[in-house]
């Protein structure tokens, strides 16, 4: 793949919180950093997402008393994962990640802004209707193909791509470019649940 004007590289939540010794930590997590900067000159667009929840967020186990971190409880829009608290608007935690390249990106995207719904995906929160007016902005930019990375496979990374490929965008995933959490199998399930959609898996090193 030679990236072009029509694509675009996609960072996903790497963010402080996400790393080994964050509040919410992927395994492995720090190790996209430096393919991801790298990825970063190869692409003429550029966008990072940044989980920035409020204090209170209802993703957060701390506000469903006598629940635990990783229990699933139902929420008006459906199941959700409870986490530990994260990714707090100002936080530390909420930072990007040090030493991730943040000049080449147009955009930032903020997203889990509202204290109650989640938002896993760069383009849909969880409730399937608030738009964040992602593929808008990149149907404005011309933009046909989404190659995206970061954290995590599983949640973020997977609900952002197969919503890019819902929208209409030809989706890729970087595979050394991304790593998961894995609850209960999600790992696996979300590859699954990708290459069924037509997301293709691509290492960094076809892209030239």
């Amino acid at each position: 793949m030679t990236p072009g004007n029509a694509d675009l590289l996609l960072v996903v939540d790497v963010q402080v919180d996400f790393l080994p010794g964050g509040a919410l930590p992927v395994p492995g997590g720090d190790a996209v950093v430096a393919p991801i900067n790298d990825l970063q000159h190869r692409f003429r667009h550029v966008v990072l997402m940044q989980d920035w929840h409020p204090a209170d967020h209802v993703s957060f186990a701390e506000t469903h008393p006598g629940r635990a971190p990783f229990e699933t409880v139902a929420l008006p829009y459906g199941p959700q994962v409870l986490w530990p608290r994260h990714c707090v608007q100002g936080s530390p935690g909420a930072a990007f990640a040090p030493g991730l390249a943040t000049d080449r990106a147009s955009l930032v995207v903020r997203k889990g802004l509202d204290p109650r719904v989640d938002s896993y995906s760069a383009f849909l929160e969880a409730d399937r209707a608030t738009r964040t007016g992602l593929a808008g902005a990149l149907r404005e930019r011309g933009i046909a193909r989404v190659a995206v990375c970061g954290l995590a496979t599983d949640f973020c990374v997977a609900w952002s791509a197969l919503d890019a490929r819902d929208a209409g965008f030809d989706v890729l995933v970087v595979a050394d470019a991304v790593r998961g959490i894995d609850v209960d199998g999600s790992l696996a399930r979300a590859w699954a649940e990708m290459e069924a959609a037509g997301i293709r898996r691509i290492g960094a090193a076809a892209i030239g």
